[in-house]
C-alpha cells in the first residue's frame, strides 16, 4: 500500500464515472462541468474546506429551502434550491426505482449553478460524482471536530461508493491504522477493500460485533431501514456519523444510541423531516429534537465532543452544500466566472 496521499484527494475516474466533453452553450454564458472536470478542480480537501467556510460564514442553515419531492413519470424528482452569497443553484435528482433492471443507475442528477445578481445560468454540472463530493466531506467536517484527534481505527457499514469515498475522507482527516468494512454482500465488500488498499487506505474486512466496540470512527453509509448494529458496543469518546439516508422511517442507528450520546444534526427542521434515526427515536420517547446540536455550532466552537459518551453526527444532505462545493469549483476553473 505505498499510494500516495493524494491519490486520496481527487475521486477516482471509477467512481465519479466517465468524463463528458465540456460544451459551450451559445448565447448563453453557460458551460457543462463533466465528472473529470469536477474531480480536477476540486479534490476532496477542497470540498470539506468549501463545506466548513460556509458554516462559519454569515449563512444561516435554516433559511435554506427544503428539499421539495414531485412525482414525475415512473419514479419521482429531488429539487434542492439554494442560495449563498454571490451564487444560486439548484440539483435536480431523479429517482426511478425500475432503472436498475434496465442497467440504468436509480438516482441520477444535475445542477445549474446561477449568479445571484441576474440569475443567469453559469455551469451545469454532473449531479451524481458532485453528491459522491460532497456528501463525504460534509461528514468529514462532523467527524474532524467529533472524532479524538490520535483516532486510528475506523468502521465503515457499506461497500458502494459512498462507503469508499467516505473512508477516503476520513483517511484524510485522521491518521488511520485499521479500516474495517462491513457490508451484507461479501464479494462486494471485498472489492470495496481492495479499490481502498490501492488507494492506500489499510483496509479490510471487519464485523460489527467484534470491530464495533474498538473503533474511534464508526460511519454508516447503506440504504438499510433497520439498524445496524446495538448502539450499546459503541465505546464513549468514539465517533459514529450516519449518513445513509434522507427519509423519516429509515435508521441505521437504534434510538439507545442517539439516547446515550451528543448527538449532532446538519439543522433540526431538516432533520425533524427527513433523518430517520432522529424521527424514529424521538417517536419512541428516547430524545428530544430540541436537544440536539446542529453542525454549524459545533464548527464555531460552541458545542464541544464528549468523552463520557459517543458523538453521533447524523446527515441527510442539505441544498447549500452541494451548492458551497459547486461555488468553489466556479472559482477554480481556468476561466473563472464571476457573478
Amino acid at each position: 500500500m505505498n499510494s500516495p496521499m493524494q491519490d486520496l484527494r481527487t475521486p477516482s475516474a471509477q467512481a465519479t464515472g466517465s468524463a463528458t466533453q465540456d460544451l459551450q452553450m451559445p448565447g448563453t454564458q453557460m458551460r457543462f462541468v463533466s465528472a473529470e472536470e469536477l474531480a480536477e478542480a476540486v479534490d476532496r480537501d477542497a470540498a470539506r474546506e468549501a463545506i466548513a467556510e460556509a458554516l462559519l460564514s454569515e449563512f444561516v442553515p435554516a433559511e435554506d429551502p427544503p428539499r421539495s419531492h414531485v412525482s414525475a413519470g415512473n419514479g419521482h424528482l429531488l429539487l434542492m434550491p439554494s442560495s449563498l452569497q454571490e451564487w444560486v443553484g439548484i440539483k435536480i435528482a431523479s429517482v426511478a426505482p425500475e432503472n436498475p433492471a434496465q442497467g440504468l443507475p436509480r438516482i441520477q442528477a444535475q445542477y445549474l449553478l446561477m449568479d445571484a445578481a441576474t440569475l443567469t445560468p453559469r455551469l451545469l454540472v454532473d449531479g451524481s460524482p458532485l453528491t459522491l463530493l460532497r456528501t463525504p466531506a460534509v461528514t468529514a467536517v462532523a467527524c474532524d471536530h467529533l472524532a479524538r484527534e490520535d483516532a486510528s481505527r475506523a468502521v465503515i457499514f457499506g461497500s458502494g461508493p459512498q462507503a469508499i469515498e467516505h473512508a477516503i475522507a476520513v483517511a484524510l482527516i485522521r491518521e488511520l491504522a485499521d479500516v474495517a468494512l462491513i457490508g451484507r454482500n461479501a464479494e462486494r465488500t471485498q472489492q470495496a477493500v481492495d479499490a481502498l488498499q490501492e488507494r492506500g487506505v489499510p483496509a479490510r474486512a471487519g464485523s460489527a460485533v467484534e470491530d464495533v466496540p474498538g473503533a474511534d470512527i464508526i460511519i454508516c453509509a447503506t440504504s438499510s431501514a433497520e439498524p445496524l448494529f446495538d448502539g450499546a458496543l459503541v465505546a464513549d469518546g468514539a465517533c459514529v456519523a450516519a449518513m445513509g439516508s434522507h427519509e423519516p422511517d429509515r435508521r441505521e442507528l437504534d434510538g439507545r444510541s442517539l439516547q446515550r450520546s451528543l448527538v449532532v444534526v446538519e439543522e433540526h427542521s431538516a432533520a425533524g423531516r427527513e433523518a430517520g434515526d432522529v424521527v424514529l427515536a424521538q417517536a419512541e420517547g428516547l430524545i428530544e429534537l430540541r436537544q440536539l446540536h446542529e453542525l454549524q455550532d459545533l464548527v464555531r466552537g460552541d458545542v464541544q465532543r464528549r468523552e463520557d459518551r459517543p458523538n453521533v453526527f447524523k446527515g441527510t444532505g442539505m441544498a447549500w452544500q452541494d451548492l458551497a462545493v459547486v461555488a468553489r469549483l466556479a472559482a477554480r476553473l481556468p476561466h473563472s466566472l464571476s457573478s
